[in-house]
C-alpha cells in the first residue's frame, strides 16, 4: 500500500512513486494546476499520460499523452480546486481507458481510451504555473483494476494482492520448477518493490535482494496481461517491458526470467547492474542473458 503525504512547490517537477494496481485516490489542496502523470518508469518518458486538474486558472481539466498537444480529453471544471480546502479525486486505468472523477462520484469527468495503450507502473505528482499544493494520496484501491479486454494487445497490467500461496484465477505463469508452475509476482523488501516468483506449494513469493532469496507470505500477482517474453542481455530492456517495481533508490525494475538447473525462474532486470537477478536455492543469482516480459 502506498500512502503519501506530499508538499509540491511551483516547479512542474514530478515526484514519482510505484503504483500497485489500477487506480489511485487523493485529496489535494491547491489553488489550481494539480498534475498527475502515469508512466512505465519513475521519470518523464514516452509513453506518458498526464491528467491536469484545475488548469488554465482553475477553469478546465485535460488528459494529455506524451506531453504533446492537442489534448486527448478535455472538460470544463470551473473552481474544481481550492487553495484553502482539500478536494478529493480518483484516477483509474484499465484496458487502455484512463478516467478521472470526483471523490464520491462513480462517473468520471474526464475519460480517454488509447488505441495504443501503454503499461503503467508509476505515477507522478506536481503543481505549477504559480501553484503549490498539499497532497494526501492512497495508491491502493479497494479492488484490483478490471481485466483487460480479450483479444490481446491491451497494454494493461494488473497486480492483484494475494497471500499464503494464493493464485488469482488469471495469474500470469512465468516459468516452472520440477513441473510446478511459477507465477509472476512482486513484493516489498527493504524499501524496494521487487518482481520475483510465486511458488504456490511453498505458500510464498520469492524475491532476490542483497545476495539472498527472500520468501514473502504477502505479495502481488500479475494478472490479465496479454504479454510475451523477449530475449535480451546486458541490462537491456525492450520497448513495452512490464515494470515490476523499483529499487530502494528509485531505479525501475522489470520482469524477466532465465533457465537455470532445469528451472525456468522469474526475477528482476536491473539495468544498472547489466543483469537479471533471480531468487534460487536461497541465493540471488545474476545472469547477463535472459528474457523480458513485454506487453503485446
Amino acid at each position: 500500500m502506498t500512502n503519501i503525504d506530499l508538499e509540491t512547490e511551483d516547479k512542474l517537477e514530478y515526484n514519482f512513486y510505484p503504483v500497485t494496481s489500477g487506480s489511485l485516490t487523493f485529496k489535494i489542496r491547491a489553488p489550481h494546476d494539480a498534475h498527475v502523470a502515469l508512466t512505465s518508469g519513475p521519470a518523464e518518458s514516452d509513453p506518458m499520460y498526464e491528467i491536469f486538474i484545475g488548469g488554465w486558472n482553475n477553469t478546465k481539466s485535460v488528459i494529455r499523452k506524451n506531453r504533446t498537444k492537442p489534448d486527448v480529453a478535455e472538460a470544463e471544471t470551473p473552481d474544481v480546486l481550492n487553495g484553502e480546502e482539500f478536494r478529493g479525486f480518483w484516477i483509474r486505468w484499465s484496458g487502455g481507458t484512463i478516467e478521472a472523477g470526483h471523490e464520491g462520484d462513480s462517473s468520471p469527468f474526464l475519460s480517454y481510451t488509447d488505441p495504443e495503450p501503454a503499461a503503467i507502473g508509476y505515477f507522478g505528482l506536481c503543481t505549477g504555473w504559480g501553484a503549490s499544493g498539499t497532497w494526501k494520496v492512497d495508491a491502493q484501491p479497494s479492488a484490483p483494476s478490471a481485466p483487460a479486454p480479450s483479444g490481446g494487445g491491451s497494454g494493461a497490467v494488473c497486480w492483484v494482492p494475494a497471500k499464503s500461496g494464493e493464485v488469482p484465477p488469471t495469474a500470469v505463469q512465468g516459468g516452472q520448477d520440477n513441473g510446478e508452475p511459477l507465477y509472476v509476482a512482486r513484493a516489498p523488501h527493504e524499501g524496494a518493490l521487487i518482481p520475483g516468483k510465486l511458488v504456490a506449494s511453498h505458500g510464498v513469493a520469492y524475491v532476490a535482494w542483497g545476495g539472498a532469496e527472500h520468501g514473502k507470505e504477502e505479495y502481488e500477482v500479475l494478472c490479465d496481461c496479454a504479454c510475451s517474453w523477449v530475449p535480451a542481455s546486458g541490462g537491456q530492456v525492450p520497448e513495452g517491458a512490464v515494470p515490476g517495481g523499483q529499487t530502494e533508490d528509485g531505479e525501475p525494475l522489470f520482469v524477466g526470467r532465465v533457465e537455470h538447473n532445469g528451472s525456468l525462474t522469474v526475477g528482476k532486470v536491473q539495468s544498472s547492474h547489466s543483469v537479471l537477478y533471480i531468487p534460487y536455492g536461497g541465493e540471488e543469482l545474476g545472469f547477463s542473458d535472459y528474457e523480458v516480459l513485454v506487453v503485446q
